[in-house]
């Protein structure tokens, strides 16, 4: 019991958990926006890529809850945190996919 208390995750795995997620799924948004979209200089304008983006950061919510994640703590700060986190990675990945001119 040295990660789990009686009502779920320990305070460092929760953080672990909650950080892994959105840094993952910010990757996995820009996977699918270079797919759903492109990844030309034309592209870079498109603004469906901002609604996978969108779709990523609401559907970790119910996976955090499914991982044991407490969400009743949840905070303002803790959501910010899950929108930064996820569109940093998002913006970045996506950026060098477009600069780079990857194919999927």
């Amino acid at each position: 019991m040295a990660t789990e208390t009686a009502t779920g995750l320990s305070g460092h795995m929760r953080g672990v958990t909650v950080t892994t997620l959105a840094c993952l799924a910010g990757i996995g948004a820009a996977v699918v926006s270079g797919i759903v979209v492109g990844t030309t200089a034309d592209d870079a304008a498109n603004s469906l890529s901002l609604l996978v983006f969108g779709a990523f950061v609401l559907v970790q919510f119910p996976l955090l809850r499914l991982l044991g994640v407490d969400m009743d703590g949840f905070g303002a700060k803790d959501y910010l945190y899950v929108v930064f986190m996820t569109f940093a990675l998002w913006f970045i990945s996506y950026t060098v996919f477009l600069s780079t001119g990857v194919t999927f």
